[in-house]
């Protein structure tokens, strides 16, 4: 699937419309990044920090399991750090490129049924993922995933384009 970039002059008929079209985007893109890769490259690290695009297909499905069912919902998540391993972001042999990116596509469409169902005021159940603090609001919440795909798309940019494979802007 090819999602075009949803540029600030597009109209949209409201915010929880633009928060949702710049993830589909950046998670299309990440998606689109990471099927295109050579399969050696997908558990190679060419980056200094170690984590591989496998690891950060995992890491960020579990970001969007972590701000939207564990936080925003309040959802009993048995292993809400399940993309970890000590420190580290943690990819098992058996996992392979198809089972994680249809895990991260399954997750994306629980977000997008999650945010149309809700106000962007909306303020997240209580519970854990907070760490005490007072739940954030949807959109604030949406606002964290929109810089936290931005940001790891540039990462997997470099480390595509250092294994010769497709890049964005």
């Amino acid at each position: 699937m090819t999602t075009v970039f949803p540029e600030p002059t597009v109209p949209a008929g409201s915010r929880t419309e633009v928060f949702l079209r710049y993830l589909d985007y950046f998670r299309e893109s990440v998606l689109a990044r990471v099927s295109a890769l050579p399969e050696p490259e997908l558990r190679r690290s060419r980056l200094p920090s170690g984590w591989t695009p496998l690891e950060l297909v995992k890491h960020l499905r579990y970001v969007e399991l972590r701000w939207i069912e564990w936080g925003f919902q309040g959802r009993d998540v048995p292993e809400p750090w399940g993309d970890r391993r000590g420190e580290r972001w943690h990819v098992a042999p058996e996992e392979t490129r198809a089972d994680l990116l249809e895990a991260l596509r399954a997750q994306g469409a629980h977000t997008s049924a999650v945010v149309t169902a809700h106000d962007l005021a909306e303020i997240g159940a209580p519970g854990p993922r907070w760490n005490g603090a007072d739940p954030a609001s949807l959109e604030r919440v949406l606002f964290h995933l929109v810089q936290e795909y931005a940001r790891h798309l540039g990462h997997l940019d470099i480390v595509a384009e250092l294994a010769g494979g497709p890049t964005g802007e």
